[in-house]
């Protein structure tokens, strides 16, 4: 309790400093005789950039908090110039998306604060040995500012360009929903699948090899194809503000996905009692979208439907 009530107290008092600072500057921004809010005031992206350098990053939790924080950021800006329904759509949105998956992250946690590092971190810690304190400020964290202000920025977009709601911003709120949804049923779908076998160990019976059922009968890794489609229909947001460049983001996000799939599926196999049956499971299911078994679609053709 002492230890969750600890790491609680730092995630909550280490942004402080900067959002200290931004409204501070929000407060006297009308002073542009004064050279640092002059600054803020013409260079909304490399303040925020600054303001992310200066905070401690705790990756899993402040990566929930973070694009939150973000998009008002760029909403409260004085520079900052928008539509009134897409910013307030696009706010929501990244309201939803982060409640979704801040109660996921905590309920995997056990609605503990930073009980435990990502077990990636803690394989390329052991990879790295005595280096890694170095490589990870390189690897892990500055990364991770270089990746998030990426995939956020059609929220700087959308608070940038203020042009009246269209027939893609309708599309864009569509994919984002989807996303979110998706993501959220296949994280529940896990967490129960992962509880009900904790439950059998504690019992002394056989564990269930792998979920396929519900959303993960169809992909293997249906919550991250829905965290994508999430990230693909905020970047719809600022294409259709005229800024093609934004699915650099997702296009980014993507191929990190990629490498955590491969990482994962590797995990998956070492582990002897689920190693066959994953193995059966990777060859019939697809990777990320959602599709029928490979298995039913040859029966399919030889029974010439």
């Amino acid at each position: 309790m002492g230890r969750n009530f600890k790491n609680a107290f730092i995630a909550f008092l280490a942004p402080l400093p900067s959002i200290f600072f931004y409204t501070t500057f929000l407060n006297n921004h009308h002073h542009n005789h004064h050279p640092i809010w002059s600054w803020c005031h013409h260079h909304p992206l490399l303040l925020i950039n600054l303001l992310f350098f200066f905070n401690i990053n705790m990756i899993d939790v402040y990566w929930t908090v973070i694009p939150v924080l973000l998009v008002h950021y760029f909403q409260l800006h004085p520079g900052s110039m928008f539509d009134f329904w897409r910013s307030r759509v696009v706010v929501a949105l990244t309201w939803v998306w982060a409640v979704r998956l801040t109660h996921s992250y905590f309920r995997r946690e056990k609605w503990q604060w930073g009980a435990r590092e990502d077990w990636r971190f803690t394989d390329l810690a052991q990879q790295y040995g005595k280096n890694w304190w170095w490589i990870s400020f390189f690897a892990v964290y500055l990364i991770q500012q270089v990746f998030l202000i990426g995939v956020c920025l059609p929220m700087y977009i959308v608070h940038s360009i203020s042009i009246p709601w269209n027939i893609l911003d309708t599309a864009a709120v569509a994919v984002c929903l989807t996303g979110i949804t998706i993501a959220y049923i296949a994280d529940t779908q896990l967490h129960s699948f992962v509880s009900q076998n904790e439950k059998l160990k504690q019992l002394g019976k056989p564990l269930v090899p792998n979920l396929d059922a519900g959303l993960w009968y169809y992909s293997r890794h249906p919550n991250y194809f829905g965290e994508q489609l999430w990230w693909w229909g905020l970047a719809i947001f600022g294409w259709n503000l005229g800024c093609t460049w934004v699915f650099v983001g997702p296009l980014v996000n993507t191929l990190c996905l990629a490498y955590v799939t491969i990482l994962v599926e590797r995990k998956m196999v070492k582990l002897e009692y689920r190693a066959e049956q994953y193995k059966l499971y990777q060859k019939r299911t697809s990777v990320w979208v959602p599709w029928f078994k490979s298995s039913v679609i040859q029966e399919a053709k030889e029974k010439g439907c």
